[in-house]
């Protein structure tokens, strides 16, 4: 498959219409006024599954054929593109096989085998997720369905931008966070091509900063085990998913630990809804750049929505 386009994107839409959710877009007046900043927030955190991976997933599910999809899918996933793969499965009836880290949230682990995915644990390593996957691959004969780096995938993540550009025409600026790039790559090209005059802003974690170095530097440079509590930025860019970040992304801006865990709380107590870790990290990045975006009208997408409720990150990172 070529490097999508728009019109994969369009496609995309109207084939994962019939299971997902076109979610709202909500505003906070006390945000916007920390920001000095109109702020329009995508909120992917009451998407089926909690989180927008759902759109690429059920894309690829469905885009498979009978034959191909007979055998079932399988991934390796830290948990939002596990749940999103394992309940997209269960919708068109075939198998769901997935490796996770034994690192993994458990909302997001009971999530997977909840919507019925046959589980193998391994250790928190990409070497370790992807020497599972090869055997499961063997044993099965499923198909591999990336978290990020799939065309297919990216072009389901894609359908969110489209959706907040089509409510909210004109943004100056669209931010996503960036782990693997599928969201980002997605949202690059939905927006680059219906919105060309708004800037797409990447945010991660200081921590977990290789697409900022990536970036920077022209090349690819993977992540090496970095330690986050944005659970779902800990991985490294995809050789699908940078080369359309090099093209369409303006900038990356990064945020520390405590920042996130400010935005989050920001999130939680001033517009009365749940985002994990890994949603929050655009928003702490534009409190700490907040003069660079001072007047500007800005597009978020939070990200999701899965919270390990038992292990909230301000009862350990006090402010």
């Amino acid at each position: 498959m070529n490097e999508p386009t728009i019109r994969e994107i369009r496609e995309a839409s109207e084939r994962i219409r019939p299971f997902v959710h076109c979610t709202p877009v909500l505003t906070c007046s006390t945000l916007n006024r920390l920001c000095k900043a109109e702020i329009f927030f995508k909120c992917e955190n009451f998407q089926k599954a909690g989180a927008f991976k759902i759109r690429g997933a059920t894309n690829a599910v469905f885009a498979l054929g009978e034959k191909e999809a007979s055998q079932g899918v399988a991934t390796h996933s830290s948990g939002n593109h596990a749940a999103a793969l394992a309940l997209a499965a269960s919708w068109r009836g075939i198998k769901a096989y997935v490796v996770m880290p034994g690192n993994a949230p458990r909302i997001k682990r009971d999530a997977v085998a909840n919507y019925g995915a046959e589980i193998t644990f391994c250790k928190p390593t990409l070497e370790a997720r992807e020497e599972g996957l090869a055997r499961i691959l063997d044993l099965t004969g499923a198909t591999f369905i990336h978290p990020y780096n799939d065309y297919r995938v990216i072009s389901g993540q894609g359908t969110a931008a489209l959706e907040l550009c089509k409510e909210i025409p004109d943004l100056d600026i669209i931010m996503t966070p960036v782990g693997g790039g599928g969201l980002l790559s997605g949202t690059a090209i939905a927006v680059s091509t219906i919105s060309p005059q708004t800037r797409i802003i990447a945010a991660e974690p200081e921590r977990a900063d290789d697409a900022y170095r990536s970036l920077q530097a022209g090349r690819l440079l993977p992540a090496n085990n970095p330690n986050t509590i944005a659970d779902g930025l800990r991985t490294s860019l995809g050789d699908f998913t940078f080369p359309i970040i090099m093209r369409h992304v303006k900038d990356i801006f990064t945020v520390s630990e405590e920042g996130i865990v400010k935005a989050m709380r920001y999130i939680w107590e001033r517009m009365k809804i749940i985002v994990e870790p890994s949603a929050a990290v655009p928003l702490g990045a534009l409190l700490t750049k907040r003069q660079e975006c001072s007047g500007k009208k800005l597009g978020i997408i939070l990200s999701g929505g899965n919270v390990d409720l038992a292990n909230l990150p301000w009862i350990s990172h006090s402010e």
